[in-house]
């Protein structure tokens, strides 16, 4: 089985192919040759400078993917994890750039997929990690959010971000229904907390707040803390991708039906409860390292976006929320232990 990862340097790229280097199987099929795609080069990466995991394993391919879509369909795609975009906050400072990686870029990938199934070849099975921001209150029309948001409601984003990925989610739906791809759609909720350096997402912040104070950096909280978020740590997202992309077809309980969205379950914070979760865990020395200083357009893009989510869905195929943000913090202190 031949798998592919677009955006596999990014983060939950690096954790997705971790646990595929782990169990060097996909829905019990082993894999032969696992091809890691990104603009970004990361020679430094253990999982891909052993020179055992290498070869015959691991294909890295790097530069615009678009680019090197010959190279990658040079043989039979199995399985694609299409991680690869441009975030919220830059899809609104610049739609050009938006519409060029989340869309057209995507557009691309499935037209090089379709090419090969029309061809003889396998369907290939396309993973697409959307985002809750395909979801937007319309109070002018009378459509604001439901007390409890599922994948049956209807989508209505608030940003060219959201925008561009349900016309993702549109296209791949239309391309399982033709038969030229098996379409998967998880949509992710804000993932927290990440490790590193924050990204140009709007959400950021939500894990700004607590990995910069727990290394002793201050930083700004840019929304009102009686805002609540819909989140799920690093590894219960990779998870819930893992089991969407595996799971059967059918309407029964651990399957999905053709390329439905799934969203993967979310645990609803406000950030005030963030804030005092981090006093908790750290005291009040590393939690006054946080200052509240509203940022209206910050605001508008995550105000935007619903927090409390109906994870029966999810559930079916076998997927539980956090079980609490204390158990997130306490997760990622395991894995970077303060210094």
């Amino acid at each position: 089985m031949r798998v592919v990862v677009t955006g596999a340097s990014g983060f939950l790229g690096r954790l997705l192919v971790r646990e595929l280097l782990r169990t060097r199987s996909f829905a019990a099929a082993p894999i032969t040759r696992l091809v890691l795609v990104d603009r970004v080069a990361r020679p430094d990466d253990p999982l891909v400078a052993d020179p055992l995991v290498v070869e015959p394993l691991v294909q890295v391919v790097n530069g615009d993917m678009v680019d090197h879509l010959g190279e990658v369909f040079a043989e039979p795609v199995d399985v694609v994890f299409h991680l690869a975009a441009a975030v919220s906050a830059e899809c609104e400072a610049d739609f050009d750039l938006g519409m060029r990686v989340n869309v057209d870029a995507t557009r691309a990938l499935l037209q090089a997929a379709r090419a090969q199934s029309v061809s003889g070849g396998p369907v290939a099975r396309v993973v697409f990690t959307s985002s809750l921001a395909v979801y937007g209150p319309l109070p002018a029309r009378g459509l604001p959010f439901p007390p409890m948001v599922s994948e049956t409601t209807l989508p209505a984003p608030r940003s060219s971000y959201g925008t561009q990925k349900l016309m993702c989610e549109h296209l791949i739906a239309d391309m399982t229904r033709r038969g030229f791809v098996d379409g998967r759609v998880a949509r992710l909720m804000t993932v927290a907390v990440r490790p590193g350096r924050p990204n140009a997402a709007a959400s950021g912040f939500v894990s700004a707040i607590i990995r910069d104070p727990l290394a002793g950096r201050p930083t700004v909280c840019p929304v009102a803390p009686d805002l609540k978020v819909a989140l799920a740590s690093p590894h219960s997202t990779t998870e819930a991708v893992l089991r969407i992309a595996e799971a059967g077809h059918g309407s029964g309980p651990g399957q999905v039906q053709g390329a439905m969205p799934v969203n993967v379950p979310a645990l609803t914070v406000s950030v005030a409860d963030m804030l005092a979760t981090l006093r908790t865990v750290a005291g009040a020395t590393t939690a006054d390292l946080v200052t509240v200083a509203p940022d209206p357009a910050v605001e508008a893009v995550v105000g935007s976006w619903p927090a409390a989510f109906d994870n029966r869905r999810a559930a079916d195929l076998g997927l539980m929320p956090d079980a609490s943000f204390e158990s997130v913090v306490r997760e990622y202190l395991a894995e970077h232990p303060r210094r």
